[in-house]
């Protein structure tokens, strides 16, 4: 059985202790793929760092997160395209918008996603999506740029049934991490309507620990748990689960 957890972020302070045993776990436990998304110029050295050192197993992306474009916003972006142009990476991401967190620079997020996007097409990458109470401002500007060859995924996907079904017909995978373990998650009724082939598995490690870990540092082990939830969802075996994320993550991110 192999699993892939898209979205984790190993470079974080969170893992400076035990990073080494972090991944270890990770591939120990099944989870032989690792996607890494950045987050702003001061995460790439240490993204980097880890992909190198784990070339079979972990692939990096490159891009701006929405939280992080403040004023220099265009200095940042502007790293962002010199780094496209120094090697390979599998994504753009993680990119979007954020209105949970501060709404001084919506406009700038915008700008940005934008951007984003174009860079995506340039470079034929997929897009990895933040989308934090903003599903209707992400669709906004899909409906605006969107192009049959703009592949990606909704990461931590949060909307509704509808959006679902939105992001699905437009193209886009949902990426489902450990809020549909949570006992309250509404994502258990919207899973149960949608094909496992537009799902991907994600942690955001260290963020948004699964059930039984819930309250505790997230790490990319913890893929199987989620694994292990929509297989209880779907009535069908871990290894089903495995096979199908996996392959739809290395249809969708090449790697």
């Amino acid at each position: 059985m192999i699993l892939t957890d898209t979205h984790t972020h190993l470079y974080l302070d969170h893992f400076d202790s035990d990073r080494k045993q972090v991944i270890q776990n990770a591939i120990d436990k099944g989870i032989e793929y690792m996607l890494i998304p950045n987050i702003d110029s001061k995460s790439i050295e240490g993204m980097l760092s880890i992909c190198d050192e784990y070339p079979e197993n972990c692939f990096p992306m490159m891009g701006l997160h929405p939280t992080d474009v403040k004023e220099d916003y265009q200095k940042e972006l502007e790293i962002v395209d010199q780094w496209l142009t120094k090697r390979k990476f599998i994504a753009i991401g993680e990119i979007g918008i954020d209105l949970y967190w501060d709404k001084t620079f919506v406009k700038e997020q915008d700008i940005s996603l934008r951007h984003q996007i174009e860079l995506a097409k340039k470079y034929q990458l997929p897009i990895v999506l933040h989308s934090r109470e903003s599903m209707k401002e992400i669709f906004d500007v899909l409906d605006d740029v969107q192009t049959p060859d703009l592949k990606g995924v909704f990461h931590c996907f949060s909307g509704t049934a509808n959006d679902a079904k939105k992001a699905i017909d437009m193209g886009y995978y949902l990426g489902i991490g450990g809020v549909i373990t949570f006992k309250n998650s509404n994502l258990k009724k919207i899973l149960r309507e949608i094909d496992l082939k537009h799902i991907l598995l994600e942690t955001d490690a260290p963020f948004l620990t699964p059930t039984p870990f819930r309250g505790k540092r997230n790490e990319s082990a913890y893929i199987y748990y989620i694994a292990e939830k929509i297989a209880e969802i779907k009535g069908i075996g871990i290894d089903e689960v495995a096979e199908i994320t996996t392959q739809n993550a290395k249809n969708l991110f090449k790697f």
